[in-house]
């Protein structure tokens, strides 16, 4: 078993499409047909990934990925009808991991669940234990960060996003390189540039003093980003 997926969404018809997908390629599947059962299911079979509508009645998408976020990192994608740059937004600011628009194509939904369990399944013991440079303090075996000595709340790939910048400080690298390397090769096309600059920017509100003039993650224009050591 390749891992256990949660679906949490009140279409039976796409519920069922998706959990035959994933069950073919080798997930174990468990499924919810509202957010208050989605919650039950996730702290009962402990998945691996979930995957969850926005739009349900009583407790809403957005409130699922706020209330998993208190207890688990479990990697969250979003499914929804609604387009645009401010629900993305507000998806990552909740923790989410991913966001896919309706209607969207098995190969994509399948492709972006297969990176993210592979990125969460990799090993950090060639990453050193403790970055520091000014008032950041980077602590990669405990994943936390701190800046001026109180710590800062980072998401599962904010914290993948900052670690990748670090280790590779002094160098710039390109979009598509961070894209491959953090998310997955399926993001260096298409719509991942907005993911990653969402997250650049998020970063910076967190941990630069002034996230207008940042020190530590730089923009090279047209090339990429870098962090500053």
């Amino acid at each position: 078993m390749k891992g256990r997926i949660l679906i949490i969404d009140d279409d039976p018809n796409l519920v069922r499409v998706l959990q035959l997908s994933l069950e073919r390629e080798g997930y174990e599947v468990v499924s919810a047909t509202n957010g208050a059962e989605g919650l039950q299911q996730a702290y009962k079979t402990q998945p691996d990934l979930v995957i969850s509508d926005i739009t349900m009645p009583k407790v809403d998408g957005w409130e699922v990925c706020r209330r998993l976020r208190e207890v688990s990192d479990v990697p969250i994608i979003l499914l929804t009808a609604k387009a645009g740059e401010t629900n993305a937004a507000k998806g990552l600011e909740l923790g989410a991991n991913d966001y896919i628009t309706k209607p969207f194509s098995i190969g994509e939904l399948t492709a972006r669940v297969q990176a993210h369990l592979r990125h969460t399944s990799l090993p950090s013991s060639q990453e050193p234990s403790v970055f520091a440079l000014g008032d950041l303090v980077v602590d990669f075996a405990r994943q936390k960060v701190t800046v001026r000595g109180k710590a800062v709340n980072l998401t599962p790939r904010e914290f993948r996003l900052l670690s990748y910048l670090v280790r590779n400080r002094g160098k710039v690298l390109p979009y598509t390189t961070i894209l491959s390397q953090v998310w997955g090769p399926e993001y260096a096309d298409g719509d991942g540039l907005d993911y990653l600059r969402l997250y650049i920017r998020y970063l910076r509100q967190k941990i630069e003093e002034n996230p207008s003039k940042p020190r530590y993650i730089l923009t090279d224009w047209n090339v990429g980003y870098y962090f500053a050591g």
